[in-house]
C-alpha cells in the first residue's frame, strides 16, 4: 500500500488500482490530523484497493462555510485521481461526528456520491460543545452559536439533502451521538432509504484505534476496537462498492 501524501488540506492514499474512493472528514479537533485520528480504519479501507481522501480542518462556527471549502477541494481530488488511474464509480462519503454534518451540508446535497456513511452524527449546539462558550460569549461580543444551528441543520437535511442512501451508525456507549434525529430528518424525504446499524463502543471507537496504534504501536490495540473497525471496514467496502 501506498504511504499518506498531503495536497493542502487532504491527506491521501492511493492504492495501484484504487476499485472505489472514500471521501473523509473526522470530527471536531480529531479531523486535523486524520492521517493519524483515524489512521486503522482508513488505512484497512486502502488496504481493501479503495482510495482515501481525508478532509483535515479545525472547526469553527460557520458550518455551511467549511461543508463549502470541503465539497469543492475534495471533488478536485477526486478529478485528478481519476485523471491519474482511471474512471471510478462515485464516491463514497464517510463522516465522523461534525464530519458527518459537514458532510449531509454539501451543496450538491449528496448527488456527486454513492452513498454516505455516518459514524456517530453530532449535532449539538455551540454551548454544549465549547465549554464556558455561554459565559464567556457575551462578554466578548463574539458568536454564540454554529451556522447552521441544530435545528436547520435537520430542517435542511429534511429539504435539500438528495442522496436516498445512508447508513447511520451509532455505537451502544455513544453518549454524544444525535443519529435518532438524523434518521428523522431524512426519513421525511421522499424514497428515502437509509438505515442504521448498531455497534458496540462509544463516540471515539471510529479514532481511538488509531490514535493508540499511533502513539504505542500495533501491541497497545484492543482487540475488541479492532474487530469492530473492521466490521465497519468491511461495511464501508460493502457500500462503497454498490
Amino acid at each position: 500500500m501506498n504511504s499518506w501524501r498531503q495536497q493542502g488540506n487532504l491527506w491521501q492514499l492511493r492504492p495501484n488500482r484504487p476499485q472505489a474512493l472514500v471521501e473523509f472528514i473526522g470530527g471536531s479537533y480529531l479531523a486535523a490530523t486524520p492521517q493519524l485520528s483515524y489512521r486503522r480504519l482508513l488505512e484497512d479501507l486502502a488496504q481493501l484497493n479503495i482510495a482515501v481522501h481525508a478532509w483535515a480542518y479545525v472547526p469553527g462556527f460557520d458550518h455551511q462555510a467549511l461543508a463549502r471549502e470541503a465539497w469543492s477541494e475534495l471533488r478536485e481530488a477526486r478529478r485528478r485521481l481519476i485523471e491519474r488511474s482511471g474512471s471510478l464509480p462515485p464516491s463514497l462519503r464517510l463522516g465522523h461526528s461534525l464530519g458527518c454534518k459537514l458532510l449531509l451540508l454539501a451543496p450538491d446535497g449528496g448527488r456527486g456520491s454513492n452513498s454516505l456513511v455516518a459514524l456517530s452524527f453530532n449535532n449539538f449546539a455551540a454551548d454544549r460543545s465549547i465549554p464556558l462558550l455561554g459565559d464567556l460569549a457575551p462578554r466578548l461580543g463574539v458568536e454564540t452559536e454554529f451556522s447552521p444551528s441544530p435545528a436547520e441543520t435537520l430542517r435542511l437535511i429534511s429539504r435539500h439533502y438528495l442522496q436516498p442512501r445512508n447508513l447511520v451508525v451509532r455505537f451502544g456507549r455513544d453518549e454524544l451521538d444525535q443519529s435518532d434525529d438524523l434518521i428523522a430528518a431524512l426519513r421525511q424525504r421522499p424514497e428515502d432509504a437509509s438505515e442504521v446499524l448498531h455497534l458496540p463502543g462509544n463516540h471515539l471507537t471510529p479514532a481511538s484505534a488509531g490514535l493508540r496504534r499511533s502513539v504505542l504501536g500495533d501491541w497497545a490495540d484492543d482487540p475488541k476496537r479492532v474487530a469492530v473497525t473492521r466490521r465497519l471496514t468491511t461495511t464501508i467496502r460493502d457500500q462503497a462498492m454498490l
